[in-house]
């Protein structure tokens, strides 16, 4: 009699923690679930808006529908557009130019903006001059480019390069400048020194300005390849910027239209992965109000 009274609350322990696993369950699911729409409806929103803006001015009559097509036309369009072999051809040809461009980039702002933020003569003799460059307009480069480099690769690169490197270095100098003057005061206590300083301490502190800076650099490039596809054409290759050019041409608005749309959501996903990397670096760093 004992021995059933035993195994039958053993049995009755069981089923209410599988009850309170499938209720913590369901409860995880659905906190996930509020915190993606959380995350996804402003996004939609815009969307959303933006597509009726858009449709109204084409009701508005402002200009003829060949000329400027509503949503309805364009859409179905740009779906055909993701079908089509010769279409990713031409956004991988443009992204493998945006990563070399911007890998480069990377180097040369790591390097300058370490040289100048560790030298004050540096800083005092290319500083301005790295604001300078970063507010140039990144299309002023382009006629010297082409009578360097030709109608070639390195034409856009030189171009891309200039675009981003100098806010990836300003990034760098700015983190350095900021670092919390305590940590310093704590790192040279701990007997750090001269390059150990910067290596373990300074680095690592200006990472969240840097991010920062890399994100900018990268919006400098990709702005800076659209215009470089635009006027440098080369050969028979097809870029994105190649099928803009040649829908403006043909006067196909939709498919213009269709390759603006790619470069936009483009820019955007590239947008959220510096933000994912930048929320990272920021809970690492206790500089999130969330990781308080």
């Amino acid at each position: 009699m004992a021995h059933d009274t035993v195994q039958g609350e053993a049995r009755l322990e069981r089923e209410i923690a599988g009850l309170d696993a499938l209720e913590l369950g369901g409860t995880t699911r659905a906190r996930l679930l509020q915190r993606a729409w959380s995350a996804v409806w402003p996004m939609l929103a815009a969307v959303l808006i933006a597509l009726a803006a858009w449709q109204l001015v084409v009701w508005s009559g402002w200009k003829e529908p060949w000329v400027l097509p509503g949503p309805g036309d364009t859409l179905p369009v740009f779906w055909d557009q993701l079908t089509s072999a010769r279409f990713w051809d031409a956004v991988a040809l443009t992204m493998r130019r945006a990563v070399v461009g911007f890998a480069f980039a990377v180097a040369v702002g790591v390097v300058v903006g370490a040289l100048v933020a560790r030298f004050r003569v540096l800083r005092r003799a290319f500083g301005s001059l790295i604001t300078g460059l970063q507010t140039m307009p990144s299309i002023a480069w382009f006629p010297l480019a082409i009578l360097l480099f030709r109608l070639s690769e390195s034409a856009i690169l030189f171009v891309v390069i200039l675009g981003a490197a100098p806010s990836i270095a300003n990034g760098l100098i700015a983190g350095v400048d900021y670092t919390p003057p305590i940590l310093l005061r704590a790192g040279k206590v701990m007997g750090l020194r001269g390059l150990a300083l910067y290596r373990h301490l300074i680095m690592p502190a200006s990472l969240p300005s840097f991010v920062a800076g890399l994100k900018q650099g990268w919006a400098f490039a990709w702005r800076s390849l659209m215009a470089g596809e635009l006027l440098v054409i080369i050969g028979d290759t097809t870029s994105l910027g190649v099928l803009l050019s040649q829908a403006r041409e043909l006067n196909n608005t939709a498919d213009m239209i269709s390759y603006m749309l790619m470069i936009l959501i483009l820019g955007i996903v590239i947008d959220r992965l510096f933000g994912l990397v930048d929320g990272a670096i920021r809970r690492r760093w206790g500089l999130d109000e969330g990781s308080a």
